[in-house]
């Protein structure tokens, strides 16, 4: 009997050890959504002498980088109650994605009474969602038919490196064929970006659905030539995430791209041809999509560059950025279905592309342009794919 008694409560006591986190929950409620949209941030620090809130629903702030001056978001003080809660209620906000994080005597920390989080390199912020409108409405989960999302290893010179590839919902039962659209993160991301920060599934299941977007395959590959996958699923480990990888923008990408597009059509049931093939990256994934895409002028006709970095440094000696205009003189006279420009009209890279839709003016390559306002930021990016991705394979 007393082992039977002892049995049970080990038992009990295992159980309620495996599950103390359903009663360890933060009873405060951060971010509280308002009814008119603003938001309520609060935080539990009695000890605290000076408690912030840094986001980017915000006023931006201007910030010192190695690429120049671009906007970083701004902070805002919260008050403490006598019960040693911070807080404070923002202005109403537009429908979009936010992230913030808190500010505690100098250290940055996230919202503990908020589970939703995002990684974008090395910075992990908490994230809340308004989606009462547009462009907001296609960035929530909607109750409509649901593409996959997977992950997937592929070869590629002496190694194996991994990518993430969305398909539309009913691929897996059905036999037709789609086209395909590659589309590149930027500079320190990886093949998790588009969908994590990004919210691209959310974005194609929801314009899929209303009819504005063709159904297709969007592929999202790892652009650092470094690293086989993201941080965490590398064969290298749990390393330190950072924008400072070798072989970013060497034309090493450019010239292995060839086998993404060949695994994708031998593993996918693609429409392989130009014309059902598209490839748009933002920053230096707009940098890799220009010379990808005029590296092969037969394999893409439809380009979009989402706030790109245009023209290499005069280190990279890749042959892949060798004669420039000649190789863009090339792909325009193949007349791709869309060339495709967006940049914010605060961001670090703005006159690099006016300089380059000056080029393109000068010898009436034609473009679509679209200038929205802010800087280098996923908010943006968003937006272009939602506008981008209705436009493609309508030809």
């Amino acid at each position: 009997m007393k082992g039977i008694i002892f049995f049970v409560f080990t038992f009990i006591s295992l159980c309620l050890s495996a599950q103390q986190a359903l009663w360890s929950g933060s009873q405060i409620v951060s971010p509280q959504i308002n009814k008119d949209n603003t938001v309520t941030f609060r935080i539990f620090a009695p000890e605290a002498t000076k408690v912030e809130v840094t986001g980017d629903f915000l006023p931006t702030q201007k910030l010192q980088t190695p690429f120049g001056e671009v906007d970083a978001p701004g902070t805002a003080a919260l008050t403490k109650n006598a019960d040693g809660v911070w807080e404070i209620t923002s202005a109403a906000l537009a429908p979009e994605l936010y992230i913030y994080n808190f500010i505690v005597d100098g250290l940055k920390i996230n919202d503990p009474s908020n589970v939703y989080q995002l990684r974008d390199i090395q910075s992990i912020t908490n994230v809340f969602l308004i989606d009462d409108n547009a462009p907001a409405d296609l960035y929530a989960v909607r109750d409509v038919p649901h593409g996959s999302v997977s992950k997937v290893w592929y070869p590629t010179g002496d190694t194996r490196r991994r990518m993430t590839i969305y398909t539309p919902a009913g691929y897996e039962t059905g036999t037709e064929r789609y086209p395909v659209f590659y589309l590149l993160h930027g500079m320190g991301g990886d093949e998790n970006a588009w969908t994590e920060l990004g919210r691209a599934a959310q974005i194609l299941d929801n314009q899929i659905a209303k009819g504005i977007t063709k159904p297709m395959i969007v592929v999202m590959t790892n652009g650092n030539m470094d690293m086989q996958a993201a941080p965490g699923d590398n064969p290298d480990g749990m390393r330190q995430p950072t924008t400072q990888l070798p072989h970013t923008m060497d034309g090493t990408f450019e010239q292995a791209f060839p086998d993404v597009v060949k695994f994708v059509d031998d593993n996918y049931r693609t429409l392989a041809d130009k014309k059902h093939r598209a490839i748009a990256g933002l920053s230096m994934g707009g940098f890799h999509s220009l010379h990808i895409s005029r590296e092969n002028p037969d394999m893409f006709d439809y380009v979009g560059l989402f706030s790109a970095a245009i023209l290499p440094n005069q280190e990279a000696k890749s042959p892949v950025y060798q004669n420039f205009e000649g190789k863009l003189k090339t792909q325009f006279s193949k007349n791709p279905a869309l060339y495709y420009i967006a940049i914010g009209d605060r961001d670090f890279l703005y006159q690099a592309n006016k300089d380059y839709r000056k080029l393109l003016d000068d010898n009436g390559f034609k473009y679509t342009y679209l200038e929205t306002d802010g800087g280098h930021i996923w908010r943006n990016w968003r937006k272009y794919l939602a506008d981008f991705a209705p436009r493609l394979f309508r030809q």
